[in-house]
């Protein structure tokens, strides 16, 4: 896979504010997360226009191909090069022509409807949520060590967290629970493809691993892991119905409130 490579963007903005405190009024600069338009086009067809941080733009676009199902390898996407704009950015991938065709005719369907905003579906029948069941996979046993080992780990990777108060971070975890990278981004859902995109872009077996989110496990959340056939989804917040009824069909391990003490394992 090529990438044209541009200087990263910091992921934040330094803004005037006006502080107060016990009564009293200060001027002085705070930093703030990012937030930007980002297109995703397709063999030259804008697909999506997503709110994000603007850093790791390519693996976002490669993540977000695999886990919203647009290819079904990353074999099939054979190049990336990103355009940083004014204000936005746009990501162009070139992928095989059979996952394109497949792109068309998912947007054909879509063809003079109005959306309900979930990543370009308008559909019931077209939002697929009947992952088919992963095979058994390696996770560790018991799982506390492991998840323990996440928790007390991923506040130290959480750079823009600290700079900010204001994004997410998706966690690559080893099966014994060490972070090995981390991606943030105002979107807990653009982390995690962020986090896909990278692993993807250098060939690594997602099955020798888990993700660990510093945010709720939605059901889109759980959708992207069980597409990728990630293990486990690990959360420091709660998960949704939806999610626990997703990762139970796709056989997907999933824990929540997830803290150095102690975790809630839902299915």
């Amino acid at each position: 896979m090529e990438a044209v490579l541009q200087p990263e963007r910091s992921g934040c903005q330094r803004r005037a504010i006006v502080r107060h405190r016990g009564g009293a009024a200060s001027d002085a600069m705070d930093t703030v997360a990012e937030e930007v338009p980002v297109a995703l086009v397709f063999n030259g067809i804008s697909h999506a226009v997503m709110m994000a941080t603007p850093r790791d733009l390519e693996a976002f676009a490669v993540g977000f191909a695999l886990t919203e199902g647009i290819v079904g390898s990353r074999s099939e996407i054979y190049d990336v090069e990103l355009r940083q704009l004014p204000g936005a950015a746009e990501v162009q991938l070139r992928i095989a022509q059979a996952a394109f065709m497949r792109l068309k005719e998912r947007r054909r369907s879509l063809a003079g409807r109005t959306g309900c905003g979930v990543c370009g579906i308008d559909s019931l029948a077209l939002l697929d949520l009947d992952p088919a069941p992963m095979p058994a996979s390696a996770l560790p046993d018991p799982l506390a060590p492991a998840i323990e080992r996440a928790a007390r780990e991923l506040g130290r990777y959480q750079v823009l967290m600290r700079q900010t108060g204001g994004v997410h971070a998706a966690a690559w975890c080893g099966l014994d629970g060490a972070v090995l990278c981390v991606f943030e981004d105002v979107g807990r859902h653009n982390a995690m493809d962020k986090l896909v995109g990278h692993l993807a872009m250098r060939g690594l077996d997602l099955r020798q691993g888990f993700g660990y989110l510093s945010s709720r496990a939605s059901y889109e959340l759980a959708r992207k892991a069980a597409r990728v056939q990630i293990p486990m989804l690990a959360t420091i917040s709660a998960p949704t119905s939806l999610a626990i009824d997703i990762a139970r069909q796709a056989r997907l391990k999933l824990v929540s409130f997830c803290r150095a003490d102690g975790f809630v394992e839902y299915a």
